[in-house]
């Protein structure tokens, strides 16, 4: 990563990467719930199933892709609170990622299991590449709800704490990954 001590907000790409990241997430939750309410074997809930998939194969792409930016790519901005903060922020996007991995790994492991084949809009499938129990599809398919509220809590304390960034200690913390144009958001 390259580092740069004048910068005052993140690289395109990775604010990119974050603001797709949270309305995937968003609508692969929103989604579950949503289906969970209509009744089985109805198209529009067969319809969201099959989005829901679809959506969760691109986030795992997005997944990989955005860690080997953060790895390998991206701006690193100087750090603008204590070290104890810094070390629980590190220590919470670190537990987000982890938790974002689980749920896709869940995700595929919970449609293999169920052994039904899956894809990505219909333009390809996404094959098992080992056999996975039948006996295991509940207990995937729970793990895979209960990580879905794990994100959600996780990332709706970030979001909190952004704020609090932003409205109380004043800081640049949460302009620093606002679209262009919004840099300047008064607090």
């Amino acid at each position: 990563m390259q580092t740069t001590p004048n910068a005052e907000r993140y690289d395109r790409l990775t604010r990119s990467f974050h603001w797709l990241t949270v309305a995937l997430v968003i609508f692969l939750f929103a989604s579950a719930q949503v289906w969970d309410i209509l009744e089985k074997g109805t198209p529009l809930r067969k319809g969201l199933q099959s989005v829901h998939i679809s959506l969760g194969i691109a986030l795992a792409a997005l997944i990989v892709a955005r860690i080997a930016w953060r790895l390998f790519g991206g701006n690193r901005l100087p750090v603008i609170t204590s070290r104890t903060t810094h070390l629980l922020a590190k220590l919470a996007h670190l537990g987000l990622y982890a938790l974002l991995l689980a749920q896709v790994v869940l995700g595929f492991g919970f449609r293999w299991a169920q052994d039904e084949p899956f894809s990505f809009f219909g333009l390809f499938s996404v094959p098992a590449p080992f056999i996975i129990d039948h006996e295991l599809s509940s207990t995937l398919g729970d793990l895979h709800e209960t990580v879905a509220w794990a994100i959600i809590i996780l990332s709706g304390l970030h979001a909190c704490i952004a704020l609090g960034h932003h409205y109380l200690l004043k800081d640049s913390t949460l302009r620093r990954m606002l679209p262009a144009g919004r840099k300047n958001l008064q607090g």
